[in-house]
Parts: C-alpha cells; sequence; structure tokens
C-alpha cells in the first residue's frame, strides 16, 4: 500500500481503516504489508500515538 506523505492524510486514512476494517493495529499492518514502526514513528513525529484500548491514533 501507498501511503500518503503528509502527516494529516495518514492519520486520517489509518485512523478511517482501522475503525472501518481491522479490529487492531497489528492486523492492518499485516494485511496491508504495512511496517508497523514505521508506520508508528511518522505518526509520532507529527504528534499522534496509538491507543490500543480505542484502536485508534490520537
Amino acid at each position: 500500500m501507498e501511503l500518503p506523505q503528509d502527516p494529516f492524510m495518514l492519520y486520517s486514512m489509518i485512523n478511517m481503516k482501522l475503525r472501518d476494517q481491522y479490529a487492531s493495529l497489528d492486523e492492518l499492518c499485516a494485511a496491508e504489508d504495512i511496517d508497523r514502526s514505521e508506520l508508528e514513528r511518522r505518526l509520532s513525529e507529527a504528534g499522534f500515538e496509538y491507543e490500543a484500548s480505542v484502536n485508534q491514533f490520537r
């Protein structure tokens, strides 16, 4: 999957997929062939952290 370069577009797209299609970040990353650590690093640099309890980046 080609991830958006803009961190806010990335944040929006990932949260939409987590809300609508995947029960966890691990499931999303496995299904979409995304490097979880790279995704978390990019979103962390923009101020977002994954919260497993709500299955969303905030």
